[in-house]
């Protein structure tokens, strides 16, 4: 299905674009694989959470975590089943961990300051498709992640605990991803940007 799906997305474009090179061909190729995993994905994921009864929690959860995870990016699976697998795993649980727990203000800063040293130290963190060289932009990635994670910050607490929790958990969930653990545990290369160098276009 999914070769279907580029095959014929890619024949539509060429018919009406034939200017493209072999090299440009392989990154619509790569896109539009990439929109077809995060399309089936997000079904499969939502199709859970609503059986689990969470389907809006989920859906809350999906959009805070990509918010922040824009500029400060972080790990990605090496194949769609581990992506599906992980990204199942942890997303439906935190979102039914912060539908149950009730955290006290002081846990709740305690778990945001872990957070805030680990966006210092690691955000943004790259892989080896995009090993994000630029010095400028990393600088850029770098602050707009601060920010964000400042203004949810505000939310968590000043919001009621089910509603700070979904940025408390959507910001420790992002956490983890530009943290060197999953690249560890998956044996990912990290900080990939060192071994290219910096204040390379791109």
């Amino acid at each position: 299905m999914k070769q279907a799906f580029l095959d014929k997305s890619l024949a539509f474009i060429l018919k009406n674009q034939d200017k493209y090179k072999e090299e440009d061909i392989e990154k619509l190729r790569y896109g539009l694989e990439g929109i077809y995993l995060t399309i089936t994905k997000t079904i499969i994921l939502v199709g859970l959470s609503i059986l689990l009864g969470i389907g809006k929690e989920f859906f809350i959860m999906m959009v805070l975590f990509n918010i922040i995870r824009y500029p400060a990016f972080g790990y990605h699976a090496d194949s769609s089943i581990q992506c599906l697998i992980l990204s199942g795993g942890i997303f439906l649980g935190f979102t039914y961990l912060s539908t149950i727990i009730t955290l006290s203000f002081q846990t709740k800063l305690i778990l945001y300051g872990g957070v805030f040293i680990l966006f210092l130290l690691f955000a943004p963190a790259d892989t080896v498709k995009r090993p994000l060289t630029n010095k400028k932009k990393r600088i850029i990635r770098k602050i707009a992640s601060l920010l964000v994670l400042g203004l949810y910050g505000i939310f968590i607490f000043m919001l009621k605990t089910k509603e700070s929790n979904y940025f408390l958990m959507s910001i420790i969930i992002e956490a983890i991803f530009i943290s060197p653990l999953p690249y560890v545990l998956f044996k990912s290369s990290y900080q990939n940007y060192k071994k290219v160098g910096l204040n390379r276009n791109v």
